[in-house]
């Protein structure tokens, strides 16, 4: 394939991208916008052009799965040797490779949790704590450390942030239990996280030998979501770089909720600081969501209170996608209704052929789940809880994979690889048919069959490439994914925190409890916090395809006090009794749209809009999305307000475009009387 045809199947803006491949670059990608398509295609387009030796890449990110996502869609465009890891994982090679050379010996082994160690440090300082203490103890450690704060500058830096003594402490102690933690993990020989980020940037300062042979090997960098770098890992990205510029990094700074932990969008939105000469891209054609919920999610950031030191204005998403139903909303007696109700609707879009795994609950706390995995086990409905046991560590997918390295060695080359890890899996207890009952029995079959499902998956792609693909194939797949905890997909609707479910979309969405003191959360109080709040919704907002619908409970239990009220992220947005508040604050109707356009009027919109994004040298969808060009050919609005119900038009387009909108429709408007005009 030549070079140029990587670029056809992208749009304008992720071509720029492609195209840009020498940094500095900046990718500003709204959310759906396509950006794991553009900097792949980008690294692509520069190994097919010979810019690039695929050796001399690395792409890193935040999560397993995004960098086995990034590893497959460049295996998929035929570009081997590129390396797309998370920071911990790429960082964690390097040092194992030269720990031996420079330290000697093996590389500590990592620390799993940080709780024991810190329970044992707060044992050696007399500290009195319960789990939950611990758990706070260990965060504001992991806080520190992501953000380069020994204990000796902990105090200072945590006033500095206006950082709560956590669970209780004050800050002196916090400080003393930093230096003690640290005492108890070197007395275990192990290292945590942290280490691993902070042992590897220590090298590359001090061993000039190792700097230069990371350097020498690595030469262009790839940094997605750039938006949630700490500290630390901006010092090893330096680190890494030695002073060179070959640097892309995507990310939107709408997305950023990882403040707390100690993640900055500071990077992000000072990049052109930093490198005056960086060429900056924006992506905002959404792919992923139709307008109504594209419309909702630009809504939530336009009402957020404007921040007079940013150096950045929210993207504002183009749905991309047709038309689809309105978002949803309602209102619950109490938590143990509103999640029967969630329940009830997701049988529905089950029964109407949505697969449960591409259905999703999302919420603010984690302890918000129980009443959900009660409802839809009551309704005979399987769920897969983010953050519980992973998926390579379960009993079941261990003993599975080795029966399949037994059934790969007696392979017989003539049975298709599909049938012989149904055979191997069936004595693993996986059948053609799932157990009718829900239990521990039928979660154990959909963990089975996320494995026949890869298999088959594997097979269908080896063919379309012209080849055959055997059991061998599909371990050396599983054993990748293990390495990267890249989970397969297992048939079941996704429970998850909002926090969670950061880089993840499903075809319908259910945004439960939004209420005062979840969201946002009742402790968020600066505008700091309450500005990530509302980031944190437009999150959950945009992982919705097709089917969003968002829901509170006014009272906590059965019977309990009503008191509680809507989000209020969502004041002017939520219906009231049948109507929504849009534009300037009146309450209006909510337009439904058919899809049944007045052509002509269409036409002159185009031209209209094509005439002034010449005259202002902008791209044309900058000015107007399709979606919202059509929207308006069918509502044919007659004045302000019914121009503001229109989705994707706010008050500053209103401003800037109403009177040529409104005279255009008007010139296109039927005459009174007329039976055209009659809808």
């Amino acid at each position: 394939m030549p070079a140029d045809d990587l670029l056809d199947a992208l749009d304008p803006d992720q071509r720029e991208v492609a195209r840009a491949l020498t940094g500095p670059v900046c990718v500003l990608a709204g959310a759906g916008t396509g950006k794991t398509r553009a900097i792949t295609h980008r690294i692509a387009y520069g190994v097919r052009t010979g810019v690039y030796a695929p050796t001399s890449v690395l792409a890193v990110t935040f999560t397993a799965r995004a960098a086995g996502e990034m590893r497959t869609r460049l295996r998929d465009l035929g570009v081997a040797g590129v390396q797309a890891r998370t920071f911990h994982s790429a960082a964690l090679r390097q040092l194992r490779y030269f720990w031996p050379k420079v330290v000697g010996g093996p590389s500590p082994q990592v620390l799993a949790q940080k709780a024991p160690v810190v329970a044992d440090a707060c044992h050696r300082l007399g500290l009195s704590v319960d789990r939950v203490s611990v758990r706070d103890l260990a965060s504001e450690i992991e806080w520190a450390k992501v953000s380069r704060i020994t204990a000796e500058d902990y105090v200072r830096a945590a006033a500095a942030a206006d950082r709560p003594a956590p669970a209780g402490h004050d800050h002196h102690v916090v400080a003393r239990l930093i230096t003690a933690y640290e005492d108890a993990k070197d007395a275990r020989g192990v290292m945590d996280m942290e280490d691993i980020l902070w042992l590897l940037s220590g090298m590359l300062v001090e061993n000039r030998a190792v700097a230069d042979e990371i350097r020498h090997q690595y030469r262009r960098f790839v940094v997605d979501e750039y938006q949630d770098i700490s500290p630390l890992q901006k010092f090893l990205l330096d680190q890494w770089l030695g002073g060179r510029d070959e640097l892309c990094v995507v990310g939107d700074p709408s997305q950023t909720i990882y403040s707390f932990a100690g993640a900055t969008p500071h990077y992000l939105t000072r990049f052109t600081a930093e490198h005056p000469e960086a060429q900056v891209v924006r992506l905002v054609r959404d792919y992923r969501s139709t307008p109504q919920v594209v419309g909702l999610a630009n809504e939530v950031l336009r009402r957020a209170p404007k921040d007079r030191g940013a150096r950045w204005e929210p993207l504002e998403l183009i749905a991309q996608r047709p038309s689809g139903g309105p978002v949803r909303f309602a209102v619950y007696d109490d938590d143990e209704a509103e999640a029967a109700g969630v329940a009830t609707r997701i049988g529905r879009l089950i029964a109407a052929g949505t697969r449960p795994s591409e259905i999703a609950v999302l919420y603010r706390t984690n302890a918000q789940s129980e009443a959900f995995e009660q409802a839809l086990a009551h309704q005979g409905i399987g769920y897969v809880l983010r953050g519980g046991e992973r998926f390579f560590q379960r009993k079941e997918v261990r003993d599975a994979i080795v029966r399949l390295r037994g059934a790969a060695v007696a392979a017989d080359a003539d049975v298709p690889m599909t049938e012989t890890v149904r055979d191997a899996l069936r004595s693993a207890g996986w059948s053609d048919e799932p157990p009718a009952a829900r239990g521990a029995s039928r979660e154990r079959w959909d963990t089975l069959h996320a494995l026949v499902t890869l298999a088959d998956d594997l097979a269908a792609a080896a063919e379309r490439a012209g080849g055959r693909a055997t059991v061998q194939d599909l371990i050396a797949d599983l054993d990748e994914r293990a390495a990267a905890q890249h989970a397969p997909t297992v048939e079941g609707v996704t429970l998850a925190s909002l926090h969670a479910a950061k880089g993840l979309e499903w075809d319908a969405v259910f945004l439960a409890g939004l209420s005062e003191g979840l969201v946002p959360w009742a402790s968020a109080d600066t505008a700091a916090d309450l500005a990530e709040e509302r980031r944190l919704l437009y999150v959950g907002i945009t992982r919705a395809r097709v089917h969003l619908e968002l829901s509170y409970g006014r009272a906590r239990n059965p019977g309990g006090r009503a008191t509680r009220r809507r989000s209020r992220f969502l004041d002017g947005l939520w219906p009231q009794e049948g109507r929504a508040r849009f534009g300037d604050g009146r309450p209006r109707a909510v337009p439904r749209l058919t899809g049944e356009v007045d052509a002509e009027l269409l036409a002159a919109l185009h031209v209209w809009r094509a005439d002034l994004a010449r005259s202002t040298s902008k791209p044309a969808y900058t000015v107007l999305g399709d979606a919202t060009l059509a929207a308006i050919a069918e509502l044919r609005p007659a004045s302000v307000p019914e121009l503001a119900r229109v989705q994707g038009i706010g008050p500053a387009k209103i401003d800037r475009y109403g009177p040529d909108l409104l005279a255009i429709v008007a010139g296109r408007r039927p005459a009174a009387g007329d039976a055209a005009a009659v809808r």
